[in-house]
């Protein structure tokens, strides 16, 4: 048995997206299945070490995911040349600067999006990583959620025709923490901490949209600020100076048309927190996260319009379940695994820091368009 033991410095997985999805339910859940299988007789084992600035979530973190080895020291380990990959799960603000020293070390990197907080600095890390040679990639992990792999296989057997729009509903209400505790970080809701739903949300959308529907061309966005105050981690109040909704129409370059609704004010009454309507000339269908319905244009109803009578079509009994046709796991786990695969038998990883750029500048875009109350053309990213 060949063994690959890949030394893997997870920087800032105390926070809640870096605990659950990235260390226990990829890295952890490697670990435990032996490895990633690469060939007859030869895994790749991921070795990680816990980096953050709070000793003692460190040392929970670590009794809790069974990884042993913790520091406070980022440079102490980035100087240690065992460790070959750096993954950042930090807050957006405090991540360029930290890619910036893992570069300098020789390491690959792999990351959280938004890579950066605007374009420019996003595309500067992107050639940092590709001047010195070093393996890049960046989370994208929407596309490998059972419901969107759902959606692209019926997109291969032609199912839809000529596919005409995407619809997204994103969101859930996010407690204000004076009652009841809020579920999300206070960071989240201050833009000078790079908080804001259109950073956050336009980033997954632009991969979303690039890698299954078409390549994005312009975006009209209005973004709000629905709560405007909210209580923090220590109990106090503080002002909420960035967005908490986002409202994005995206025009994409074959003609699709998308729009997306993202909230963390709003109360759900949809198949799951994230729902994708796709609708074409032969056939719909609605993804949530794992499960995916569909209408054929032989089972859609014809309504008709009448307030004055009770609506006579129940219109989600025309709807079909699709079947379970394959296995799916983790989404972040599947992308962990492609990156190692990556960075120890260099196959192919097209979901590098370049991606990353793209989500950033859509996002940068959006705040354009709602700064500026009109639609934004997204410029080719060699113009940075």
């Amino acid at each position: 048995m060949k063994e690959h033991k890949v030394g893997i410095i997870m920087n800032g997985v105390t926070g809640r997206m870096g605990t659950n999805q990235h260390l226990l339910r990829s890295i952890a859940e490697i670990i435990k299945q032996g490895g990633v299988k690469v060939g007859p007789g030869e895994t790749i084992m991921p070795d990680p070490v816990l980096v953050g600035r709070d000793e003692n979530k460190l040392k929970k973190l670590s009794a809790l995911s069974g990884v042993n080895k913790i520091s406070t020291n980022l440079d102490e380990v980035l100087a240690d040349p065992y460790y070959t990959i750096y993954f950042d799960a930090q807050t957006t603000t405090r991540r360029a600067d930290a890619i910036r020293k893992a570069v300098a070390a020789g390491k690959h990197i792999y990351c959280e999006k938004p890579i950066a907080i605007d374009t420019k600095e996003a595309m500067a890390l992107y050639k940092l990583c590709k001047d010195a040679g070093v393996k890049n990639g960046v989370v994208q992990d929407k596309l490998w959620l059972p419901g969107i792999l759902k959606l692209k296989r019926l997109m291969q057997q032609g199912f839809f025709g000529k596919i005409l729009s995407v619809r997204g509903e994103f969101g859930y209400w996010v407690f204000e923490g004076d009652s009841i505790p809020a579920q999300r970080p206070s960071w989240n809701y201050r833009k000078e901490d790079g908080g804001g739903i259109i950073i956050d949300m336009l980033c997954h959308w632009r991969y979303v949209l690039d890698n299954v529907f078409g390549k994005v061309k312009a975006v009209s966005c209005l973004g709000a600020t629905h709560i405007p105050e909210r209580i923090d981690e220590q109990g106090k109040p503080y002002t909420c100076t960035a967005d908490d909704a986002a409202y994005a129409t995206f025009e994409l370059e074959n003609g699709i048309i998308a729009h997306f609704n993202s909230s963390w004010t709003v109360r759900v009454r949809r198949d799951d927190l994230l729902t994708l309507q796709v609708d074409g000339t032969k056939g719909s269908a609605v993804a949530g996260l794992r499960e995916c319905y569909i209408q054929h244009y032989g089972n859609t109803p014809k309504p008709v319009w009448n307030p004055d009578i009770t609506q006579p079509i129940n219109f989600f009994e025309g709807w079909s379940k699709v079947p379970e046709q394959e296995p799916y796991d983790n989404a972040f786990k599947v992308q962990w695994e492609m990156f190692l695969k990556h960075v120890v038998k260099n196959d192919p990883f097209p979901w590098d820091l370049y991606e990353g750029v793209k989500g950033v500048q859509l996002a940068e875009k959006g705040l354009e368009s709602w700064e500026k109350r009109c639609w934004v053309d997204l410029p080719d990213l060699k113009n940075y």
